[in-house]
C-alpha cells in the first residue's frame, strides 16, 4: 500500500473513533557544549500519540539515529565497546505511557502544569518501558496499524471505553 493511501486510511480511522493519531520525530541533539549546561547527546525519537477526549497515550522509540558528527565520534572512540547500543545505532523501545488531565490513581502527583500532549492542561503521567518492548515487537513484526490498535486498547485500559 502506498504512503498516500495509508495516510488517507489513518485519517478515516481518526474520524470514526473520535481519536487523533499523531506521529512525531523529535530531532537528534548534541548539547554537550551548551552554555547553560551539558545536556548530553541523544538520537531522534519516534513518538506515536493517540489522543482522545479523556487524555493521550504514547509509544516512544529512541531510534539512536545521531547527528553525523556524533555518530562519527561514537564509532571512532574507545568507548564504543562499552556503549554498544549507541555504536550499533539500534533502536530502543523507551516508553508506553499516558498523559491524563486528572489523577488515574489515588495519590498520583502532577507531572506538569502545562502538558503539550493535553493542549497545555496540567498532566498526570504514567508509563512502562517493559510494555514499550512488547509494542516495539508488534511494530517490527506487524507494522503501525497494529501499534495503533494496541494504543487504542491501552487507551481503553487507562481511560475507559471510547465515546
Amino acid at each position: 500500500m502506498n504512503f498516500i493511501v495509508q495516510i488517507a486510511r489513518n485519517i478515516k480511522q481518526i474520524k470514526e473513533n473520535n481519536m487523533e493519531r499523531e506521529i512525531k520525530f523529535l530531532p537528534a541533539y548534541d548539547e554537550r557544549n551548551n552554555p547553560k549546561g551539558n545536556y548530553g547527546i541523544h538520537g531522534v525519537d519516534l513518538r506515536m500519540y493517540l489522543k482522545g477526549e479523556l487524555g493521550t497515550v504514547q509509544f516512544v522509540v529512541y531510534t539512536n539515529w545521531h547527528l553525523p558528527h556524533v555518530q562519527e565520534e561514537l564509532l571512532n572512540t574507545s568507548k564504543c565497546d562499552k556503549l554498544s547500543i549507541k555504536c550499533n545505532f539500534e533502536p530502543m523501545p523507551a516508553d508506553v505511557g499516558y498523559h491524563s488531565p486528572k489523577p488515574i490513581y489515588e495519590g498520583q502527583e502532577i507531572m506538569s502544569d502545562c502538558c503539550e500532549c493535553l493542549g497545555g492542561k496540567p498532566c498526570y503521567y504514567g508509563g512502562s518501558k517493559l510494555y514499550a518492548e512488547k509494542i516495539y515487537k508488534v511494530l517490527v513484526e506487524k507494522g503501525s496499524d497494529e501499534v495503533w490498535k494496541k494504543l487504542e486498547e491501552y487507551y481503553i485500559d487507562i481511560f475507559g471505553k471510547l465515546k
